[in-house]
């Protein structure tokens, strides 16, 4: 009976006409045995991975009703008991 030594690896892919993309990389292996699970077969949805800070902001609420009030950094009287 197989008995593996390591812990399984998952990876996602994209299989495409006979073809298999891997979406992640993939571990430093030389060979390995591998299962293929096909979840679905809807057409894949391309997402672009998130990088931190690419949302734009700064402007976004420009042309809306709302405003910063100008004492907006100015102390809380509620703290003056702790300054």
């Amino acid at each position: 009976m197989y008995k593996p030594t390591n812990m399984y690896t998952a990876i996602k892919g994209v299989y495409e006409n006979g073809s298999l993309t891997f979406l992640e990389p993939v571990p430093n292996v030389e060979k390995s045995e591998v299962i293929v699970m096909f979840l679905n077969e809807d057409p894949i949805k391309q997402v672009r991975p998130r990088v931190p800070g690419s949302l734009k902001r700064i402007g976004m609420l420009e042309g809306k009703k709302y405003s910063i009030p100008d004492d907006f950094n100015e102390p809380l009287d509620d703290l003056n008991d702790y300054m």
